[in-house]
């Protein structure tokens, strides 16, 4: 699937994660002026996998790496948040389908990956003297869920989908925020990157794999989900939020 990025705040027209250097600090107005008016906010996409901008229907927002720039604890916790769902969901997903063994032996996998990530994000957060609490969940997850088809096999393919286009989402902000972090930190995300990037083409593939018929459809619809989630105005930062609404 091919798909037109957006690369500026508006919606597509097609829509009807030992650091002990401080994060970047809080960008200011004239910065942040900079990148909205020039909408240039340059990115590390050479780390990308092939495929994955094409698989996102947008890039994200300039407005976005702004905000994620201005609240620096936010990000960081609402990363390790992120990285524990993943593990969880994970989890989740070998209990439920127990007669699956490639989607046994790949979750497995990367529920140990994004445990591991949890731990290294919750350490560089205590180097950083910043204090790990809750933080109330981002539309962005349960935006997506709310389309999955209750009946099995098209429940399973679903969620994978979903899967794909949350590790991807998350590995293209990652790579868009290298530029504008501490070289320490920038070190730590670009390593995510990798990462994060195996976890969408591993979700995408389990999809295809388990999937009774073709997927494009059901690739296509949530694409535009994604999108409008990513594109439309959002009350609290977090790292899957929109644009500052």
């Amino acid at each position: 699937m091919t798909t037109a990025h957006i690369r500026a705040n508006a919606m597509p027209e097609t829509i009807s994660e030992t650091i002990s250097k401080p994060i970047s600090k809080p960008i200011s107005g004239t910065i942040s002026e900079t990148i909205l008016a020039k909408g240039e906010a340059p990115g590390d996409e050479a780390l990308l996998p092939p495929g994955l901008l094409d698989f996102l229907a947008c890039a994200t927002p300039d407005a976005w790496i702004a905000w994620a720039l201005e609240n620096p604890e936010l990000l960081l916790i609402d990363h390790a948040q992120c990285e524990k769902k993943a593990a969880s969901t994970a989890m989740s997903l070998l209990y439920r389908y127990v007669d699956e063994p490639l989607l046994l032996t790949k979750m497995s996998q990367l529920a140990r990956e994004e445990l591991l990530h949890f731990e290294q994000v919750v350490k560089l957060m205590e180097a950083r003297g910043i204090v790990y609490r809750h933080l109330s969940a981002s539309r962005y997850a349960e935006g997506l869920r709310r389309h999955v088809t209750p009946q099995e096999p098209a429940r399973l393919v679903d969620i994978l989908i979903i899967g794909a286009y949350i590790e991807a989402r998350s590995c293209e902000r990652f790579a868009r925020l290298i530029p504008h972090l501490d070289a320490e930190l920038a070190k730590f995300y670009r390593s995510l990157v990798k990462s994060e990037g195996r976890h969408y083409e591993d979700y995408l593939m389990l999809a295809r794999h388990l999937a009774p018929g073709p997927i494009d459809d059901r690739v296509a619809f949530f694409a535009e989900r994604e999108a409008e989630l990513i594109a439309t105005p959002d009350k609290a930062f977090r790292f899957h939020s929109g644009v500052p609404g």
